[in-house]
């Protein structure tokens, strides 16, 4: 009985089947928004090797396996797939693989059914094993470059910091948590490594990774958001005014930001029919706006939808609003809104654990050199809105 042609016959079936289980597996999160072709990945170069080595006449291609598999964590490194995710995929795979091809097994001798089984397992594993191999140190090389951009960023913020100690104290308590977490982890994953050179790559070890990452990612965000603000108060911005599409560039936002939404199943409501095709501005700066308040909608809605709407106005504006069904502000803190390191608080939340207290400080200094003005309404439990409004052509 030579299974490879079994095996072979099923390959579009085993993979089709797959696909659908890890579309419906919960807890495979980072597959929810990828397409068929994205989620299939290297696996039928997977399976071509597992051919090769379950066929009795052909020589068996490991060499194959080890590329396909490399390739694979590669790809789910890039793709934000966590440790837990490939491995739940890998297992999902094992379960497809026999549960397709029982009937088919069933027919061999004893002998047969143990031979092919051990040859799929042996696959499958040195797969699993591959694959966690070029993730981590996919996952390695990111985190040299958080590293790099890190220290980058360290000697200009020094060089702020001491030159107004006041202005960023409150910096530092910010900067105190994430920190403290990027070194502490970092100090246990690095005397791991010096305690055993050959230290197998374990969930833990994945695990230190992740944080170190996820912590470092936050800290860089608020450094860049720091950088930025004192770039703008230093009259250091430069403009590029050139023609940009407003319907084109709000939907690009809208749908980079969807993912967000849907995770809690929020409706987004685009109405941009009205709005100017062409206007003569900085595009660069005017997607940094929307981008800051479409998100920081998504970030205090927690049900109800956030609405876009984008219009000409007479004469020689537009406006850009941004409607949420959020936590709202109260009358006393929307005078302050647009202060650096300033967040609204409720009794039972400081303040959403990712906020860097200066996105809207931005925003209004954006809007102010792009030659607009930006309003608030808001209600307490209601929602808010944020009305922007530029002119078609920014006189330079």
């Amino acid at each position: 009985m030579d299974f490879s042609l079994t095996l072979a016959e099923n390959t579009n079936s085993i993979i089709e089947k797959w696909i659908a289980a890890v579309r419906q597996d919960r807890q495979i999160e980072s597959a929810d928004d990828l397409s068929y072709t994205a989620i299939k990945n290297h696996i039928p170069d997977i399976f071509q090797a597992m051919i090769s080595v379950l066929a009795e006449t052909q020589v068996s291609d490991i060499k194959s396996i080890l590329t396909a598999s490399w390739q694979h964590g590669l790809l789910r490194a890039e793709q934000g797939f966590d440790p837990t995710e490939i491995a739940r995929e890998y297992r999902l795979l094992r379960i497809v693989i026999f549960d397709t091809l029982e009937s088919a097994l069933l027919q061999g001798t004893p002998a047969e059914i143990v031979r092919y089984m051990r040859l799929i397992d042996a696959v499958i594993d040195e797969a699993i094993a591959r694959c966690f191999k070029s993730y981590v140190d996919e996952r390695l090389r990111e985190l040299k470059h958080l590293h790099l951009s890190l220290t980058l960023h360290n000697e200009e913020l020094t060089r702020l910091i001491n030159a107004n100690q006041d202005t960023f104290s409150q910096l530092a308590h910010e900067l105190k948590h994430p920190l403290t977490s990027i070194i502490g982890y970092s100090d246990l994953f690095l005397r791991q490594q010096k305690r055993n050179s050959d230290i197998k790559d374990t969930y833990p070890n994945l695990e230190h990774i992740e944080r170190v990452l996820r912590n470092g990612r936050h800290l860089l965000r608020l450094i860049n958001d720091v950088l930025e603000l004192s770039r703008y108060d230093a009259g250091k911005v430069q403009l590029q005014i050139a023609p940009s599409n407003v319907q084109e560039l709000v939907i690009n936002v809208c749908e980079m930001l969807e993912p967000l939404a849907e995770e809690k199943d929020l409706q987004m409501i685009v109405e941009c029919d009205r709005c100017p095709q062409k206007v003569l501005t900085d595009e660069f700066h005017l997607q940094q706006i929307i981008t800051n308040l479409v998100s920081n909608a998504i970030r205090y809605t927690e049900s109800g939808a956030v609405r876009i709407v984008c219009h000409t106005l007479d004469g020689d504006k537009w406006s850009f609003a941004v409607a949420d069904t959020g936590i709202g502000i109260a009358p006393e803190n929307q005078a302050r809104i647009f202060e650096p390191y300033y967040r609204v608080s409720k009794s039972d939340r400081a303040y959403f654990p990712d906020s860097t207290g200066l996105g809207l400080a931005i925003v209004s200094r954006l809007v102010k050199l792009l030659q607009g003005e930006i309003n608030l309404k808001s209600q307490l439990g209601v929602g808010s809105t944020f009305t922007v409004t530029f002119p078609l052509k920014i006189n330079i």
